[in-house]
């Protein structure tokens, strides 16, 4: 029997568990949603402790799945994860001392207006390569710190801990002997820099963030530690961990610079290989890590969206019009055009190249005739538009020419989608046979730290091509949507 590789997706609103054998199959599945809180306008936390029980439960569920097809060991563990969301513990009962505060959250814009009213903004991008939003970690924890009780003198005293998911989850599963994280994880906090690899004194003493709390940066693949035997059942190395949408890069195989991948779940993420060249954008990409292995590390472009299968959920759970995702395919290649509707869904601000916390969502060109089909159209193709967006911004800072666009997550089984998609960028849109490709990056990474890999090419070597889906409209038509498109965002810009 072959030696298996259980990967932990930690997402925004559920936590999976994956097991893949050595060819990347996946041989058992097991997910559970958690609960979103939303305390306040624009605020958006989880119960950390909830995540670490849904994690438990569908491991254990995944590992019992195959050990009833007696499908083989399991040889090591691979983590990824939700980016900057932002959990602060106490190192002596590993118990968070407050809900972890989510990436959606957008409670620090205020910190992030003035600090770039000091104009701090240019060397915070020099260090980190991102910019002062609230989307990133360091603001999070600087709130936590100055609202919850004796936390700040605890933080300064040791007594506390930092770490993105993926962190606070390595440090219950080796029951606490481990405070890691990786290079990923750790470009996205505003606190790391990029280009010396370590956590950038300058930056923690901005964002008032003391040292003490900081977790150890590793390589992305390597020794972080073992599982603790009562856990799962026997003590199982942990030997890779990524951020969401840098594993799903793996999971991609985009090791080459100029490979491009576009992620859709709750929110969109494209990233964009630029190999060992640490590219500067002048559109607002960010700069970032796509991962480090072997002490050598590997950048990236990224464009972020914040909202994309979440429109979806609105529709479903706030507006109530569809009972499925599912649903939406059908509705939308009912209709011969859009009729002019157009959704901008900035329900928590506008991601990359507009970086805009204060947009709130709106819909544009609705008559008496609108109903769910026009709705649900406007929805999926806001997501393709924002897309284009991403994508025009990081041709103008490369430079290079891209031709084929690599997708996978939850909305890439929509035909429609994945079509409009290539009309609307005119390019190619490639779809791999496994679609989950952010669990199947972090058990690459991990069987590359486990030796069950030789090397990236290696891992190259698995990915196939399910679907091409190439280009089918006219240019005159392409260009008439996206002029409607960028008219809907100029004016939810100019109502922040």
């Amino acid at each position: 029997m072959s030696d298996l590789i259980l990967a932990i997706d930690q997402g925004t609103t559920s936590t999976r568990a994956m097991v893949f054998d050595q060819a990347g199959e996946p041989r058992a599945v097991a997910q559970r949603e958690f609960t979103q809180h939303y305390p306040k306008e624009g605020w958006v936390e989880h119960d950390a402790e909830e995540i670490w029980e849904t994690t438990l439960l569908v491991c254990r569920q995944a590992l019992q799945k195959v050990s009833a097809e007696r499908a083989g060991e399991i040889a090591c563990i691979g983590i990824t994860n939700q980016r900057e969301t932002t959990v602060v513990w106490d190192r002596e009962s590993g118990k968070p001392i407050y809900n972890a505060i989510v990436w959606q959250d957008r409670r620090t814009a205020d910190v992030c207006r003035a600090l770039k009213g000091e104009g701090a903004e240019a060397e915070v991008t020099r260090a980190t390569g991102l910019l002062l939003d609230p989307y990133f970690s360091a603001t999070k924890v600087a709130w936590i710190l100055d609202h919850v009780e004796g936390a700040r003198e605890a933080a300064e005293s040791g007594r506390l801990a930092f770490g993105t998911t993926d962190c606070f989850l390595l440090w219950r599963l080796t029951g606490g002997r481990v405070h890691a994280t990786d290079a990923t994880n750790a470009s996205r906090t505003l606190l790391f820099n990029i280009h010396q690899q370590r956590w950038d004194d300058a930056m923690l003493e901005r964002f008032r963030v003391p040292p003490a709390l900081m977790p150890e940066v590793r390589d992305s693949a390597g020794d972080f530690g073992e599982c603790e035997s009562e856990i799962l059942g026997r003590a199982i190395p942990v030997t890779g961990i990524a951020g969401d949408q840098q594993a799903a890069a793996i999971g991609q195989a985009c090791f080459s610079p100029g490979m491009i991948k576009s992620t859709y779940g709750t929110g969109c993420f494209v990233v964009l290989n630029t190999g060992e060249d640490a590219v500067s954008s002048n559109n607002r990409m960010l700069t970032t890590v796509a991962y480090r292995v072997g002490g050598r590390v590997s950048y990236a472009l990224e464009g972020s969206i914040f909202i994309a299968g979440a429109a979806v959920q609105w529709l479903r759970d706030g507006l109530k019009i569809i009972e499925s995702a599912a649903e939406t395919e059908s509705m939308a290649a009912s209709l011969e055009s859009n009729r002019g509707v157009y959704l901008v869904p900035a329900f928590t601000g506008l991601g990359a190249p507009h970086w805009n916390p204060n947009a709130r969502g709106a819909l544009f060109g609705l008559t008496r005739d609108s109903g769910p089909a026009e709705l649900s159209r406007a929805a999926l193709e806001s997501v393709c538009y924002q897309t284009l967006d991403l994508i025009e911004a990081m041709r103008s800072d490369s430079g290079g020419a891209l031709e084929t666009l690599r997708v996978d997550g939850g909305m890439v089984v929509n035909d429609w989608v994945m079509q409009f998609l290539a009309d609307v960028t005119g390019l190619s849109v490639d779809r791999p046979r496994v679609t989950e490709t952010t669990a199947l990056g972090a058990a690459y990474l991990a069987g590359f730290g486990a030796g069950v890999f030789n090397s990236l090419e290696d891992i190259s070597d698995h990915w196939q091509l399910e679907r091409r889906f190439t280009p089918q409209i006219d240019p005159a038509s392409r260009s008439a949507l996206v002029k409607g498109w960028r008219r809907a965002v100029e004016k939810v810009n100019q109502d922040r």
